[in-house]
C-alpha cells in the first residue's frame, strides 16, 4: 500500500505541458493524452492542462477551466509585475522570474512564482544553490511557486535532455529532490544533489531524507500552500520512473 507521506507529496504533482518542448505534441494529441490520464489509474497524481498563452483561445471548450494553466508569463522588471498583477486581478497565475527581488512585488499582488529546473541543453539547467535560493526567498515573502523544464524523473540522474536519437545527456534535477528539499529547506542543497534513491522513505506518518523528517500533515500544508507542481511534457515518464524504484505500484 502507498504509505501516505508519498501519496500527499505526489497527489496531484504533475501538471502536463505536452505542447511544450522536447514533447511539442499537437493541441490534438495533448488533449488526447491529459483526457487519457485523467481516466487512468493515477490520475490522482495529475495536475493541471499546461497552455501556452497565445494559444489559450484552442482549448476546447467543453475542458472544465478549473484544470487548465495558462503558461509563459514572464516578468523581468518591478513594471511587468505590476502590469500583470494589474491584468490578472483576482487570478493567481505563476510569473517566471530569475531576478529574487521581483518576489515582494508578486507578494504584493498576491502572484505566484515559477522557475525553471531545466531545458534542451546543459545550460539551461540551474544549479542546486540557484534552485535553494529560489524557494528560501519564496518563503520569506510567503510566495507559492511551481517549477517547469527538466523534472521528469524523481530522482536526481544523467540522461537524455531531448527525445532524439543520440541526445546529449546532463544531469537534470529531480522532483522528489526538490519537493522534499521544499520542505526540509535548511538543507535543501544537499537533498537537491542527492541521487541515491535509498536516501528517501516514507511512511503514514512521515516523510524522510538520511534521517531529517517532515510530518505527513505538514507536508500536506507544503504542497497546498507554497510547492504547488512541477511541469512536465510527460506524464508517463514520471509515472513510470516511481513504478521502477518501487514507490508506486
Amino acid at each position: 500500500m502507498l504509505a501516505r507521506s508519498l501519496q500527499t507529496l505526489l497527489a496531484h504533482l504533475i501538471d502536463y505541458a505536452g505542447l511544450f518542448p522536447p514533447a511539442a505534441l499537437s493541441m490534438e494529441q495533448a488533449l488526447a493524452n491529459y483526457a487519457r490520464y485523467r481516466e487512468g489509474e493515477h490520475a490522482w497524481m495529475l495536475g493541471r492542462f499546461i497552455v501556452p498563452a497565445a494559444r489559450a483561445a484552442e482549448v476546447p471548450p467543453d475542458l472544465p477551466t478549473s484544470v487548465i494553466g495558462v503558461d509563459e508569463l514572464k516578468a523581468e522588471t518591478e513594471e511587468d509585475v505590476h502590469r500583470i498583477g494589474l491584468e490578472v486581478s483576482g487570478h493567481k497565475p505563476y510569473i517566471e522570474i530569475t531576478d529574487l527581488d521581483l518576489l515582494e512585488h508578486l507578494a504584493y499582488h498576491g502572484l505566484r512564482a515559477k522557475i525553471r529546473t531545466g531545458g534542451l541543453t546543459p545550460d539551461a539547467f540551474p544549479s542546486s544553490t540557484d534552485i535553494a535560493n529560489f524557494m528560501r526567498a519564496c518563503a520569506r515573502h510567503g510566495v507559492a511557486f511551481k517549477a517547469t523544464a527538466g523534472l521528469h524523473h524523481p530522482v536526481r540522474c544523467v540522461r537524455p535532455l531531448t527525445y532524439e536519437p543520440n541526445a546529449s545527456t546532463g544531469t537534470m534535477h529531480g522532483f522528489v529532490n526538490l519537493f522534499m528539499a521544499a520542505a526540509l529547506l535548511p538543507r535543501a542543497e544537499a537533498i537537491l544533489d542527492d541521487d541515491d534513491p535509498h536516501a528517501f522513505t516514507f511512511d503514514d506518518d512521515t516523510a524522510s531524507w538520511r534521517g531529517h523528517t517532515v510530518l505527513t500533515d505538514d507536508l500536506a500544508r507544503l504542497r497546498n500552500e507554497f510547492a504547488i507542481s512541477f511541469g512536465s511534457c510527460s506524464f508517463e515518464e514520471p509515472v513510470q520512473d516511481l513504478q521502477e524504484l518501487g514507490w508506486l505500484s
